[in-house]
C-alpha cells in the first residue's frame, strides 16, 4: 500500500494510464495493491505489487488473485513504487518472489531519486537490465525515459503518459459526461413517453370520430326508411 503522497501518485499514474492502454482488450486485466496468492493452500506466500498486469484474463472485480482460479498464469509485468519506508531486505524478498513465481518484466521506480531498474525474464529467470534509458518494455511496448527530471513514460503511439492531475481532470470529465449522458437519456425516454401519450389520444380521437360516423350513419338510414330520401 501507498504511504506518502508521491508513492500514491505514481501508482495511480502507472495503474491507470496501463489500465486505459489496454481499456479495449477484454483479457488484459490492470491492477494496483491487490494481493496475489501464487500457490493454492499456501496463504503465507502472497505479494501486493504496487502494479500488476495479467495477460489472458479477463476484466472484472476480485477480492484477491488466485492464480489457481485464474487458470495458473501469473502476472506478466510488475511495478513497484518505492518509498523511504522500503528496505533493502523486502526489495531483495520481492524480487525473489516475482522470479521465482513467473513474472516476465519487473520494475522498481524511485520517484525520490529519479532511478529506475528493471529486470527481464530469461533462461535463467529475471536478469538485470543493463540499462533503462529509452527502455521499450517487449510486453506493454512503452518507453521509458530518463533524462528528465523525473521519470517520462510513453505510450506505443507516442503520446505520453497522463499526469496525476489529469487523469483527475479526466475521471471529472468522464464522470460529467456520464451524468449528461444519463440526462439526455431520461430527456429521450420522457419523449418517447409523450410521443406514445399522444399518439393513444390520437387514436382514441380517431375512434371517436369514426364512431360518431357511423352512428350519424345509422341515424341517417333510419330516417331514410321512415321519411324517405329527402333528395327526391
Amino acid at each position: 500500500m501507498a504511504n506518502n503522497t508521491k508513492q500514491f501518485r505514481w501508482i495511480v499514474v502507472v495503474q491507470q494510464n496501463l489500465d486505459w492502454l489496454y481499456a479495449d482488450e477484454p483479457n488484459v486485466f490492470v491492477v494496483g495493491d491487490l494481493f496475489w496468492y501464487p500457490v493454492q493452500g499456501r496463504n503465507t506466500l502472497v505479494n501486493a505489487p504496487d502494479v500488476m498486469v495479467v495477460f489472458g484474463r479477463p476484466k472484472r472485480d476480485r477480492g484477491s488473485y488466485k492464480q489457481w482460479e485464474e487458470d495458473n498464469i501469473a502476472p506478466q509485468v510488475v511495478f513497484e513504487i518505492l518509498s523511504p519506508s522500503n528496505s533493502q531486505e523486502e526489495m531483495e524478498k520481492k524480487l525473489l518472489f516475482y522470479d521465482r513465481y513467473g513474472v516476465e518484466e519487473y520494475y522498481i521506480y524511485d520517484p525520490d531519486s529519479n532511478r529506475l531498474r528493471g529486470w527481464l525474464r530469461g533462461e535463467d529467470g529475471l536478469e538485470p537490465i543493463a540499462s533503462m534509458a529509452n527502455w521499450v518494455s517487449p510486453r506493454l511496448e512503452i518507453r521509458f525515459d530518463l533524462s528528465g527530471e523525473e521519470l517520462q513514460i510513453y505510450r506505443p503511439d507516442g503520446g505520453l503518459f497522463f499526469s496525476y492531475i489529469e487523469i483527475c481532470q479526466l475521471l471529472e470529465q468522464e464522470r460529467q459526461r456520464a451524468a449528461q449522458a444519463e440526462q439526455q437519456l431520461v430527456q429521450q425516454q420522457q419523449r418517447a413517453v409523450q410521443a406514445e401519450q399522444r399518439a393513444i389520444l390520437a387514436e382514441q380521437q380517431l375512434t371517436q370520430e369514426q364512431q360518431q360516423a357511423e352512428a350519424m350513419k345509422e341515424l341517417l338510414r333510419r330516417y331514410q326508411e321512415r321519411f324517405g330520401d329527402l333528395t327526391e
